[in-house]
């Protein structure tokens, strides 16, 4: 493997100044000035001094010609995440572009999440909606992953999967719908190298025992071909490719073939400059060596989504091995290695800002992230409809006017029809693929020629949410039984409202009428009534949380009759939604769980959300009618300022005989034997072990919920540390709800 060129900063300069006037080199210098400043105490995993992949992300987006900001945002990408420095002062000193790209490109990592995953999708999401926004934001956070994989090998081995698992997840196919295939096929490798270490080096080491055979055939190709197409009297360039590891890697998965039977591992390409010229070398290659039928492909007549343009062709070529040759101008050339980078490299005189307002092909992507967004009500349900939706193989179909549509794989007609228009997907009775009749959920392959067969009275079907298999799909659909189902889920809402108020010993009909709802209505930002039965009945509101505020007054007068100062205090507090908590009571004995001072005879529950334990600093929430309820002092769900009336000062008494169950997450990369490794150290820490759930990902990376009985927090601890110490897991977490 080739070591990468370290760039200096006085190279970033040099390679600016073949693009950039003094002005904007300047403007660069000051950025790289105020970067080596801040960073100058701060070193890598490496123990090289910080400044260093600032640099080298700048180099890498110099030498795709971005704009000036985009590039000195490259120096200063890290300095608001890992330096005193904030916003203002980048925008202060170098205006709001660069700016806004330095906060889009800045991780989260200072929020607190319930768990690494929600970590990790709530940065994406943050990442993918600023670049919506402006597109250089992910220019610099392409560049920043791309160095950071390259220097991979200073980090832990764990902590060298999940970024690995991550890039291959995330950025590589982000940069492959953006076109750059320069950075896709470099992240793709690097993550292989990572994840895979032993085929990694398996391919490497067997490319490398027979480069000199590779090499002497592609240079016999290359002569046959020089020797035609000289003929043509046109301008060319041609060159022999390897296919890169990755790529070998998956077709040998995916193909289930050793490499040794793996024969279109090179490829001749060639260049020309204009596209009669890519068709004319085509014809003579084809005269020259018999083309393998099924495997010819137009991208110039068809490009892809991304932009990418070119002719591909297998031929039976000397030896009677099977070459594949790509044809493709110079123009197209540029725009197949630097996609998105390539349209709007920075050009003297016109500053080119990447936004959603761009009418290229390359933003589609973006406007379907916004699409999915508003779809979705959690960070994880967005990244996964991303990832299902944008970051799949996708299929290219033609619609009966001769364009292009583009879908994720194994997507059916339902799919295609939503994404025409919502309406055209609601009157869908059945499709047309290729001028036959075809079922609804026929999976579409590339070339299909789709038309959708609709009637003005067809609606859809119930089932169709579990046909669809894009996101996009699924919630026009059930948006659109949201709506026919309104009356249904109207009576729904109203019968939860009433069985909550009757398990309260309440009178619903003291409490369900207009005089009592209208401040509800008023909280809850809905105009009638019945918009508030339907979305409790929808589940978009809780009934728990209606009633609450229904019975506030009455809670109020019942507060007034009580004795005890403490509890009148409490039982006047403002109501919020209550705090989830047990449904069973602490026993009353005379040695209780946990001690409140001042008051006695009041149930107490230990909250589901933080699971208290012995050791934990805890804290006591007064809820209406229903005692105190057991909090750890740092649970998110009593920060609320509303919420510090309602706390009370606990104790924990007597809990010798008790034990307590909380949840575990484990991470890890999936051995053989690995879940069996954390279940002998549970067994042996615990006698109860109350749920384990598990689930792996294609990357063999595996995540383990575990509930176990502990005594105590020591106990706990001793728990997770020795889980911690199985090899292959490289983190644990305990879990807050």
């Amino acid at each position: 493997m080739s070591k990468e060129k370290i760039y200096t900063a006085t190279e970033v300069f040099s390679i600016c100044q073949e693009y950039m006037n003094e002005r904007h080199i300047t403007y660069i210098k000051k950025a790289y000035q105020m970067a080596k400043y801040v960073h100058r105490d701060q070193k890598r995993a490496s123990g090289e001094p910080y400044i260093i992949h600032p640099i080298q992300v700048a180099a890498i987006l110099a030498n795709l010609r971005m704009d000036p900001d985009t590039v000195s945002a490259g120096f200063l990408h890290d300095v608001v995440e890992d330096t005193p420095i904030i916003s203002e002062d980048i925008r202060e000193l170098f205006g709001n572009d660069v700016a806004n790209i330095v906060e889009g490109v800045t991780k989260i990592s200072r929020y607190k999440y319930q768990s690494h995953q929600e970590l990790l999708a709530a940065n994406h999401r943050k990442m993918l909606l600023a670049t919506a926004k402006d597109m250089r934001v992910i220019m610099v956070k392409l560049a920043d992953r791309l160095h950071n994989m390259r220097t991979l090998q200073h980090l832990r081995p764990d902590k060298q999967r999940r970024i690995a698992n991550e890039t291959l997840g995330i950025y590589a196919p982000l940069a492959d719908r953006l076109g750059i295939s320069t950075i896709k096929w470099e992240l793709e490798d690097l993550s292989l190298r990572y994840l895979n270490p032993q085929q990694y080096y398996r391919i490497v080491h067997l490319m490398n025992s027979k480069r000199n055979q590779r090499e002497a055939y592609i240079q016999e190709a290359i002569a046959g071909v020089k020797a035609n197409i000289d003929q043509l009297k046109i301008d060319y360039d041609i060159s022999g490719r390897a296919k890169h590891i990755y790529s070998i890697y998956k077709k040998m998965v995916e193909k289930h073939k050793q490499f040794s039977e793996l024969y279109d591992l090179l490829a001749i390409r060639i260049m020309v400059k204009s596209v009669r010229d890519c068709y004319g070398v085509l014809g003579n290659i084809h005269a020259q060596w018999k083309p393998v039928p099924g495997r010819f492909k137009d991208y110039i007549a068809v490009p892809k989504v991304n932009g990418y343009q070119s002719l591909h062709t297998t031929v039976i070529g000397p030896q009677g091995r099977p070459l594949e040759v790509q044809i493709r101008t110079y123009q197209m050339h540029e725009i197949a290695e630097f996609g998105v980078a390539a349209h709007w490299a920075y050009k003297e005189g016109k500053k080119n800002k990447l936004t959603l307002d761009s009418n290229d092909h390359q933003i589609d992507v973006f406007r379907e992230i916004m699409e999915i967004q508003e779809e979705s009500s959690t960070d994880t349900d967005f990244m996964r409809n991303v990832q299902g939706d944008i970051f799949t193989d996708r299929v290219y179909v033609f619609t009966p006017k001769g364009e292009v549509m583009e879908l994720p794989q194994n997507s059916i007609p339902l799919d295609f029809a939503y994404q025409v228009h919502t309406e055209v997907g609601n009157h869908t009775i059945g499709a047309k693929v290729n001028g036959k009749i075809v079922p609804l959920d026929y999976k579409l392959r590339n070339g299909d020629l789709v038309e959708l067969l609709t009637q003005s009275n067809a609606s859809p079907s119930r089932d169709w949410e579990n046909l669809v298999h894009t996101a996009r799909a699924r919630n026009k659909i059930k948006r659109y039984f949201k709506i026919m189902d309104r009356q249904d889920n109207i009576d729904l809402g109203r019968s939860k409202l009433e069985q909550e108020l009757t398990d309260r010993n309440l009178a619903p009909k003291h409490y369900l009428n207009k005089k009592e709802l209208q401040p509800i209505l008023e909280h809850y930002n809905f105009t009638t009534e019945s918009e508030l039965l339907a979305a409790v009945g929808y589940g978009e509101v809780s009934a728990i949380g209606v009633i609450n505020r229904l019975t506030e007054v009455n809670l109020k007068k019942n507060a007034q009759q009580t004795k005890n100062e403490r509890e009148n205090k409490i039982l006047t507090a403002d109501t919020e939604t209550p705090i989830p908590e047990t449904s069973t009571p602490a026993p009353e004995t005379e040695e209780r769980e946990v001690e409140i001072q001042g008051i006695e005879n009041l149930l107490i529950h230990m909250a589901k959300c933080c699971t208290p334990i012995p050791g934990d600093p805890i804290v006591g929430y007064i809820t209406k009618g229903r005692g105190v309820t057991i909090h750890r002092q740092n649970c998110p769900n009593i920060q609320d300022d509303q919420q510090q009336s309602r706390l009370i000062e606990a104790n924990w008494g007597n809990v010798q005989n008790h034990n307590y169950v909380v949840k575990l997450e484990v991470f890890g990369y999936n051995r053989n034997g690995l879940l069996n490794d954390i279940l002998q150290v549970v067994n042996k820490q615990t006698n109860l072990l109350a749920g384990i759930n598990g689930r792996m990902d294609h990357n063999e990376m595996a995540n383990i919920s575990l509930s176990v009985g502990v005594r105590n927090l020591s106990h706990l601890k001793d728990i997770m540390q020795r889980i911690n110490n199985v090899p292959d897991v490289y983190d644990i977490k305990r879990i807050i709800n």
